[in-house]
This record gives structure tokens, sequence and C-alpha cells, in this order.
């Protein structure tokens, strides 16, 4: 692995601080522990005055979704209590990043601006003009990392290019320089800063109302920095030990479900490495390490997308602009309501609608089912997970679409077609998860809980199941459908 010297937004301007409050701007980055803008701007001694935009213009990153800003309005009560214990006011302003940024600066008489870097195309390009005018105006600026272990502009092959296969990536990562440890909460400012104007998180309107949706979720989550941890300590002391086996079961809680605190910046990539290197110890080498790679899949989705700026929205791999995608608004409408016909498909995506989250073995099936079985448009697919998941992720969201759809980097060949049926016995065998999530068919004996319309009648009716009334018939045969996607790849590699 190389290390490049440019940084389009990386490391911190010449000089100090130059007197002044202090400015964080938060971002993907709510927390106070680890958190090294927060931790350098207290030091300073001065008073720190931490911002938060609700940026939903055209110039800025993607728009939340739903289930995105359910969380981020939670997560922001969370963490205006830990700054107001810091003696740290949190302001809110709604509008274009850049102009409100300037205008705290200017109405707070700040003499520095601290942030921690953030990768999204729009953002790096929002944080590389705003850190040039304000350093030309005489700003102290610095820029942190915390959101990623490596920086996706300073990692690089042998040959300077970048990586565009998962596992040299891995290798390298795993070769170099270990991430540094992880810091705690800063003091309590020195100094009380002067109060300025903000916003309310009711005057933002994240919470649905009419209706409100978010029963579900709330049952399945507590955003926040003490949300994180507590989920942290609960997988470190349970399906840790057992993780590379327990990651692929949907039935059961196997994973550590710390993609959305990751997401919010609510812990660090560096916390979470060091709480797993260390404990516990009686953890295998093969479930720690199993693990990390899972880490590491994330850097490698922000490696993709920082030299693919519009990976959410163009084939990784040109060839597939010429795959010949359906439009079938009733096989979208199935998929997204878990109405497939197919049980292991349609209990992800009620999971992914009643929790806002869904098991990593369950997004590949339900992705290849979208992608392969109906011939629909990967885009399609990752625009409604943005739309529902609470760990919505730019790099990571768009990474696995394409992977999946057989566009991507490093993607699995487009000819690799989940059989549902099979991977439901196989990763749910006694058809638990099914049964959770599609409850009309809980009675059905385990033999046939992955294939209702293999039951026989009297099964059927033992279970209360009047198939294609109560639960619906398949919407598309597999082996047609099957066969209709190997026909689209075989025209696919005729017209490469």
């Amino acid at each position: 692995m190389a290390l490049k010297a440019r940084e389009k937004d990386g490391g911190a301007t010449d000089g100090a601080h130059a007197g002044g409050p202090v400015v964080v701007w938060f971002r993907n980055d709510l927390r106070v522990r680890d958190n090294l803008a927060l931790s350098k701007a207290v030091a300073s001694g001065a008073p720190v005055i931490a911002l938060f935009i609700l940026d939903e213009t055209a110039k800025a990153p993607r728009k939340l979704g739903g289930a995105r800003r359910w969380w981020l309005h939670h997560s922001l009560v969370s963490l205006k209590a830990s700054l107001e214990a810091l003696n740290i006011p949190l302001v809110l302003r709604r509008g274009e990043s850049e102009k409100l940024v300037r205008a705290v600066v200017d109405e707070s008489g700040a003499g520095s601006l601290f942030w921690n870097r953030r990768y999204e195309p729009a953002g790096i390009a929002i944080d590389t003009r705003l850190k040039a005018s304000l350093k030309d105006g005489g700003i102290h600026v610095e820029s942190f990392d915390g959101q990623l272990l490596h920086e996706p502009n300073r990692t690089a092959t042998d040959s300077g290019g970048h990586y565009k296969v998962y596992t040299p990536f891995w290798r390298a990562l795993d070769a170099g320089t270990p991430p540094r440890d992880p810091i705690g909460a800063p003091d309590k400012a020195a100094k009380p800063a002067a109060d300025l104007s903000t916003d309310t998180l009711d005057d933002w309107k994240l919470l649905p109302t009419k209706p409100d949706w978010s029963g579900g979720i709330a049952e399945s989550w507590t955003p926040g920095e003490a949300g994180a941890w507590e989920r942290l300590e609960d997988f470190i002391s349970g399906p840790f030990n057992a993780y590379a086996e327990g990651r692929d079961l949907p039935d059961r809680v196997g994973t550590s479900r710390m993609s959305p605190h990751l997401a919010f910046g609510e812990i660090t990539p560096y916390q979470i490495w060091a709480e797993t290197s260390r404990r516990p110890k009686e953890v295998s080498s093969e479930d720690r390490t199993t693990y990390r790679k899972e880490i590491v899949w994330r850097e490698f989705s922000y490696h993709l997308l920082y030299h693919k700026p519009d990976l959410a929205e163009a084939n990784y791999n040109a060839a597939f602009d010429a795959m010949p995608w359906r439009q079938d608004k009733d096989g979208l409408r199935a998929w997204q309501r878990g109405m497939t016909g197919y049980p292991i498909v349609d209990a992800g995506m009620r999971e992914l609608w009643q929790t806002g989250w869904m098991h990593n073995r369950v997004r590949m099936i339900v992705a290849s089912f979208l992608t392969k079985h109906l011939l629909i448009d990967w885009r399609i697919g990752e625009d409604w997970f943005w739309d529902t998941l609470v760990d919505a992720d730019p790099a990571s969201n768009a990474a696995q679409w394409q992977w999946v759809a057989g566009s991507g980097a490093d993607a699995a060949p487009y000819f690799r077609i989940f059989n549902p049926m099979l991977q439901g016995s196989k990763f749910d065998k006694k058809g638990d998860y099914v049964r959770r999530f599609v409850p009309e068919l809980a009675e059905l004996p385990d033999k046939y809980i992955q294939t209702p319309w293999e039951a026989p009648s009297e099964i059927l009716t033992r279970a209360g199941i009047d198939l294609g009334k109560d639960y619906p018939r398949p919407i598309v045969d597999h082996q047609k459908a099957r066969q209709r996607a190997l026909d689209a790849y075989k025209k696919l590699k005729e017209a490469a």
C-alpha cells in the first residue's frame, strides 16, 4: 500500500487559534468521545460553539431519507445533552451550509473553525471551498479524522491507482500501521460561549406524523452516543464470540448492529476496533478477524466512493449501461411491501419497513431478487433502501447494491443468482425469521415455511392459509426468472 501526499480536505491549515470562540461544525460525528475536533477546540481554552446545519439545498450531500431523519432528531437530542454537560451550546441552523457557517463565525467573532472530515463528494466540495475562503479571511481552520480508519485519498495500490478488489485492500490495511487509539471525552469548556440564535428540533419536523410509521423503529433502536455504546457492549459480551457463524443467521442477533451508529458518527471505527481487539480475550481469532473484515468492507466502500463520486448513480462497470432493465411497477411494489411470495425475501422487506434495518445476508437476497429475478435497475432498490434504512450510508449502500447487481467493483458475477428457497432453508432453517416477519405463515411446518406453494392443501388449511389470498403465490417463477436474467447477461456480454 502506498500513501499519496495530496489531500482535498485533509489536515490542518497553517497557523494556530486566532482568538475568539472556536466553532466546531458537527456533521456525521454526533458524539463527544473520540471527537478530535471537539477535543482540540476545548483544549484551546476558548469558548466553544457546537454547530449543526440541516442543509437540504441542491449543493449539499444527498438529502436524508425518512428513517435517517427520524434517527437524526433523536441523536441530536442526545448530543445536545452531552454538550451541555461540557458547557458547550449546540446551535442549530437550517439552510445552505457554506453561508450559515460563515454567518455563525461572523456572529460569534470566532477565530477558528474545526470539523471532522466527511467523504461524500458534495461534502468534500463544500469543505474545500469553505476552508480556502475562511483561511483567506484570517480564520484558522482544522479538519480531523474520525469517520474512517484510513483516509481514502491516501490509500493507493503500489502502482498508484485505487483498489478495485476488496481482498488486496484488506491485506494492505491489515499489514499496514494499526489504527490510532481512540481518545475520551474532553473536559468542560473553560469559558461559556455567548448565546447565538438557534432553531429548535421541532422547527425541522424530522419526525413522521401523518402517519407516524416510526413505532417499530423506536422499539428497535436507541439513537445517540450512549445507545451506541450499549449496543457495542451487548455485542462484545454476546454474539461476538460466535460471529463468524452467527453473522449469516437472521433468526438471531448474531451481528453487532453498529451500522446506524457508525453512519451518524455516534461511535467511531477506532473505538470499535479498539474494544473488539482487546475484549473479550476468549474470542477466537476467526471471529475477531471476520468482524474486522466487515469494518474494512465499510472502508473499501468509502474508498470506491471517493474515487467514483457518482457511485449511487452510475454503474461502476460501464458495460452495464447496456443492461436491459425492465419496467415493472407491480413487481417493484410487491417487493417493497414484502409480498413477492418468496418468504425469505418478504421477511427481509418487512423487517426493513418495521425496524428500519435488515440483516446483511437478507439484504443480499432481496437485492438479488430485485435485480435478477425482476430485472429491475439496482438504482431503484438503492433509492428505496436510502429512504427506509436507519443506516443508509452513501458509500456502503451504493457499493453493496452494485456488488449484488454485478455492476460494481469486485462484484458478484451477474450470473450468480441467489435462489431464495435455498437461501432461506440454509440460513433460516427452522423458519423463525420468516415466522417473525411473515406471521401469516407461522403455522406452516418447517418443511414448507420457505416454499408454501409446495405445501399440500390440507397442510395449508390446517395452517389457516388460503394461498393467493392470505399470502401471495410467487410473483415470478424462479427458474424462468433465472433464465431471463442469464439471457440478459448474455446480451450484455455480446454488446460489450
